[in-house]
């Protein structure tokens, strides 16, 4: 593209996404349209993904790769390092709740091999409120000293976590003035209530996952750092977290936990922009799974229920995702009366592997192949030998997406499905459920668009009362999430609360709400 074409079009950025399979990168201008587009295989250490993807999209751009000013990442770094017990801080787990939660330690139900990898050691002491703000009992600051002190050579960070901290948060402020003191400044601290909403152990398992991330975000960090140093690239790079938006990298090291599930909202996002519809059912064909998602207003549905990570219970802000495991990769074998469908994939190896490509592995991929869903430029099956198993797993294929489908409707029948991924030739043109099945232009790389097209934005929940303070209590809160949008790289002129959710709380002397508000607004344009 010549320079008077693309400066009608002003400055560039890259959104790139880390899948199981591939990881993707877009490039798209200050219109939104996509100018270049990659899907790399995703390698075992993950980065160089990255850097493959990156260096693919650039060498599309020319001599305009001066153009790019900002790169969004989507990365399972998080993940896989909780999923493999791997490179994690240790980390010292205070609890201001005493006497009243003696009964459940910190970290009770947390698998052994992750407790061991990631705790140096746990303490609960006096302190915490209960749910109209009456003091369960003193902080008891000398208590969490001398805990401190009996960690502190062996302690990475430390995770506070306080008792309905989210409305009362003075006891873990104090909590972390201690741990500064005490270990000094440059020991990194979680406090649940920046997390977690309400529910003491998942909220607390939250904050002890973050801080045990902290190694692993810098890592992160100096690697994609290191990578666009390789190509002399003067950018502000974002971090997608699990919502569907974006924050900055400064954010992003103080809750790397909050990068964890960003690939399927990045995907609704992305799905929502490709096909212009604010309101869908969203499924993401990988080479391995397919994701279902629901987009409400434009953004990915948040789930209602407690999130497992690596078997860790937790109640941080995640989107309602359905993973059925089928993908272009899934491995069929079985027969055609009783077809079996993965759960195994061949992954990133499907052109080593699969029928089509010259392999010895039938896939679903060659399944749609056989049955003219799609076409692979320069290859095809050289037999019909499975034609009767391919055509039975597919049956099976369309059955299994139609029951996701019902799932994560909720009753609400004749949805738009949007197609996207690298595996989407996988859904046939018409599917019960679906009023209609849409595959938008690009669809094979939405969850990298999604990266680059977000919004960043800043969340806030807290206990308010239900009488003459309401007005007044949302609108300090909504200040709250306003800051907290801007601190995640939000122009601050910009930005707007999207949403309000208030819940009446039961059995309480005093009438309360339990409130919870997001704001969001576009990144700078630097």
């Amino acid at each position: 593209m010549s320079e008077s074409a693309l400066s009608e079009h002003g400055n560039l950025r890259i959104g790139i996404d880390v899948g199981g399979t591939n990881t993707d990168a877009a490039v798209l201008d200050a219109n939104d349209t996509i100018r270049a587009w990659t899907k790399a295989p995703t390698s075992t250490d993950v980065t160089t993904g990255i850097r493959q993807a990156l260096a693919d999209v650039l060498g599309q751009l020319g001599p305009d790769v001066s153009r790019v000013r900002q790169v969004m990442l989507g990365t399972t770094h998080a993940t896989n390092a909780i999923l493999e017990r791997r490179a994690l801080g240790r980390v010292a787990v205070l609890r201001i709740a005493g006497p009243a939660t003696l009964s459940v330690p910190p970290l009770a139900a947390w698998p052994e091999d992750l407790r061991q990898a990631a705790s140096s050691g746990t303490a609960i002491v006096s302190g915490g409120y209960l749910v109209d703000g009456y003091p369960l009992a003193p902080f008891d600051t000398d208590a969490a000293v001398r805990f401190l002190e009996s960690v502190a050579e062996n302690t990475d960070a430390v995770a506070i976590a306080g008792l309905f901290s989210p409305a009362f948060r003075d006891q873990e402020l104090e909590a972390a003035e201690l741990v500064a003191k005490t270990l000094g400044y440059d020991v990194p601290v979680t406090m649940s209530h920046e997390l977690g909403s309400l529910g003491l152990v998942e909220r607390e398992n939250a904050a002890v996952l973050n801080a045990a991330l902290y190694s692993v975000a810098g890592d992160v960090t100096r690697a994609l750092v290191r990578a666009l140093d390789e190509h002399r690239l003067d950018v502000t790079c974002y971090f997608a977290q699990n919502d569907g938006t974006l924050m900055a990298v400064d954010h992003a090291e103080r809750y790397p936990v909050l990068t964890i599930g960003s690939g399927p909202a990045n995907s609704i996002r992305g799905a929502a922009y490709l096909s212009g519809l604010q309101d869908a059912i969203v499924v993401d064909v990988g080479g391995t799974s397919s994701d279902f998602g629901v987009l409400k207003s434009g953004f990915p549905r948040e789930s209602a229920l407690a999130v497992d990570i690596g078997g860790v219970t937790t109640n941080f802000r995640m989107p309602d995702v359905l993973a059925v495991a089928l993908g272009g990769g899934t491995i069929l074998s079985g027969t055609s009366d009783a077809p079996v469908l993965g759960p195994e994939s061949v992954g990133y190896r499907i052109r080593e592997r699969g029928l089509v490509f010259g392999g010895d592995t039938p896939t679903l991929t060659d399944a749609a192949v056989a049955a003219g869903r799609t076409e692979i430029d320069g290859h095809g099956l050289k037999s019909r030998k499975h034609a009767d198993l391919f055509a039975a797993a597919l049956a099976e294929s369309d059955r299994r997406l139609a029951d996701a489908i019902d799932a994560v409707s909720l009753g609400k029948h004749d949805s738009d499905l949007v197609a996207v991924g690298g595996g989407a030739f996988l859904v046939p043109d018409e599917l019960p459920g679906a009023a209609r099945v849409i595959r938008p232009d690009h669809g094979q790389v939405a969850n990298a668009v999604g990266a680059a097209i977000a919004l960043a934005s800043g969340w806030w929940e807290t206990i308010i009362p239900a009488g003459d303070g309401r007005r007044a209590a949302i609108d300090e809160a909504s200040d709250v999430a306003r800051r907290r949008a801007v601190q995640a790289g939000a122009v601050a002129e910009s930005v707007e609360i999207v949403e309000i959710a208030e819940v009446p709380l039961s059995y309480l002397p005093q009438p309360s709400i339990r409130l919870s508000v997001k704001a969001a607004g576009p990144l700078g344009h630097v």
